[in-house]
């Protein structure tokens, strides 16, 4: 195999992580602009959970447009001008940190959606389904694919 075609199969779980990320971004500017379909999918009440704030939906948003720019620093070229050890370092707390959210939110809904804890009127139970069933594994693929990408980075720019 030449170095070319190995860069490129070990370069997939970046941009994965990437596009993942810039879709996840898409619904939290358009319900920061004012949309409601899926809404409900978040929370009963979304006002009471952002305090009406739209500015901190779209925050979100910026957030996950970042995370996606830093895992494209690790599959682009621009992204040799990073320092390694910082960007490294970076992604790897991005990565653990959203399969932590992930996998904590997916232990604490499965035990509002079994009974076994009472869900919160503002989330509801319809809320606390979906994010059982899509959004928590959503969280959990975003992690996988931010750690993947950085440990294939890390294997592949050792100094």
């Amino acid at each position: 195999m030449n170095t070319g075609a190995r860069c490129q199969s070990s370069s997939w779980p970046g941009y994965c992580a990437a596009v993942w990320a810039f879709l996840f971004a898409l619904p939290s500017f358009y319900w920061a602009a004012g949309g409601e379909a899926g809404s409900g999918t978040i929370a009963a009440e979304i006002d009471e959970v952002t305090g009406g704030q739209a500015w901190l939906v779209a925050l979100t948003g910026v957030f996950k447009v970042a995370a996606g720019l830093l895992t494209l620093a690790l599959v682009q070229p621009w992204g040799l001008r990073l320092p390694r050890g910082p960007l490294l370092a970076t992604v790897w707390l991005v990565g653990v940190g959203f399969t932590l959210y992930g996998l904590l939110n997916f232990l604490d809904h499965l035990l509002m959606v079994s009974g076994l804890r009472e869900t919160p009127e503002a989330l509801g139970e319809t809320a606390a389904r979906w994010h059982l069933l899509f959004w928590d594994p959503w969280w959990l693929l975003g992690g996988a694919l931010f750690s993947l990408a950085t440990w294939r980075y890390q294997r592949r720019s050792r100094p």
